[in-house]
């Protein structure tokens, strides 16, 4: 009947929030989240590592989900100099990524440098929350 459909849908993502064209910096992308960079830097470290740990076993285990990493600086610098350090962090996330065993034909990115901020102030606290690569869902 119509309730065993219902039931299998609602625990087929596992109650989370998934949607084509969904983020994570809106966790509207599955159990996925934005991964965050040091100033001027694409090193993938520490908290970073632990959260794409966390998205490769999400994508591993979703094997129809494909994404768009989005790179991103702060406001400071030239908008040629973050559109390369945002491409930079994109691939050090998807290299990452593939190198959990992620199908690197799954994995799409692009460089948003300074243009999405996703805090507004002028200090270090909203300048280090703008420092990131987030992911978009593409296909579900």
């Amino acid at each position: 009947d119509g309730s065993d459909t219902t039931s299998m849908d609602s625990g087929k993502n596992n109650g989370v929030n998934l949607e084509v064209n969904g983020d994570s910096d809106s966790n509207r992308a599955g159990a996925l989240r934005t991964v965050y960079f040091g100033f001027n830097s694409s090193v993938i470290d520490g908290d970073t590592r632990d959260a794409l740990n966390g998205n490769a076993e999400f994508l591993k285990t979703n094997a129809a989900v494909k994404v768009q990493v989005e790179g991103h600086c702060d406001e400071r610098g030239s908008v040629q100099f973050n559109l390369a350090l945002g491409e930079r962090r994109a691939k050090a996330t998807r290299d990452y990524l593939v190198a959990q065993g992620v199908a690197a034909s799954r994995i799409s990115i692009i460089s948003l440098g300074k243009e999405k901020p996703v805090s507004f102030g002028h200090d270090e606290e909203s300048w280090s929350k703008n420092r990131r690569a987030n992911f978009v869902v593409t296909e579900k």
